[in-house]
């Protein structure tokens, strides 16, 4: 059994999967995929996600806004409330980014304080999106206390000091289709040493499809490859990869369980 721990279901194009998510959903199971997390990007699209996923059992959310959303000031409030949803597991995506958006940064620190506070409040992980931000997003979760909540880093392409570092706090690296690219071979040397206990999988669908699906949307089903090449790298079975990060899944998110 597989779990893709970061997917944004809502932002597919359904058209592909003839305008039903109950062919990307079933597409999964087929392939061992059986839980998925659909992580939210923006406060005001969240109750559609939750509408468009309200079926599924399978499905657990997050509630945040992603840190290259960030045209209005988030509102804790709105936040929290929204988060008190029961099939919300964990609050973010938050976090920085300042690889794609720079300028705006000083809204990004406030946004990302914001969000911790909140999981803080709630008792919920978070997960943490950061590009190019490492020393700010570190001082981050250590000033607003996020070891008392942990989390995920996900589809990490960052250092493994950072990644070190994030463990020590009780976070999670979770890592995504980027680990197959050729060009990622930094990042497979951090995905070696990862402790099989602090690692998990993902596909971030629609975006960045694992080889051998380069170009392709991405869906849950893809997490598999992910799995295999994990375990390529790290010299074990596909079978020990599945095991391994399905059982820190639910360490994190003890709901998700059955």
């Amino acid at each position: 059994m597989f779990i893709d721990s970061h997917c944004h279901l809502d932002r597919l194009k359904l058209e592909e999967f003839d305008n039903n998510l109950d062919n990307v959903v079933n597409a999964a199971l087929a392939n061992n995929v059986n839980t998925l997390l659909c992580v939210s990007v923006t406060l005001e699209e969240f109750p559609s996600m939750v509408e468009k996923t309200a079926k599924y059992d399978n499905v657990w959310l997050t509630c945040g806004a992603h840190p290259l959303n960030q045209d209005d000031e988030i509102n804790p409030e709105q936040l929290r409330e929204l988060a008190t949803n029961p099939r919300v597991v964990a609050i973010g995506e938050t976090g920085l980014d300042y690889f794609y958006a720079p300028e705006t940064k000083q809204v990004q620190l406030d946004s990302f304080r914001k969000h911790v506070r909140v999981a803080n409040q709630l008792n919920k992980p978070l997960i943490i999106h950061t590009r190019d931000a490492q020393e700010d997003t570190l001082a981050i979760l250590r000033e607003e206390h996020a070891e008392n909540v942990g989390g995920i880093l996900h589809c990490f392409t960052e250092s493994w000091e950072m990644a070190e570092q994030a463990i020590a706090m009780g976070f999670y690296i979770s890592f995504s289709g980027i680990v197959t690219f050729k060009n990622a071979s930094a990042l497979r040397e951090v995905a070696k040493k990862v402790p099989s206990d602090r690692f998990l999988i993902e596909t971030d669908a629609p975006y960045l499809a694992p080889v051998p699906h380069r170009g392709k949307q991405n869906q849950p089903a893809y997490v598999v490859e992910v799995a295999k090449h994990l375990a390529s790298i790290r010299g074990t079975s596909v079978a020990e990869i599945a095991k391994q990060s399905t059982d820190n899944f639910h360490r994190l998110f003890t709901q998700t369980k059955a």
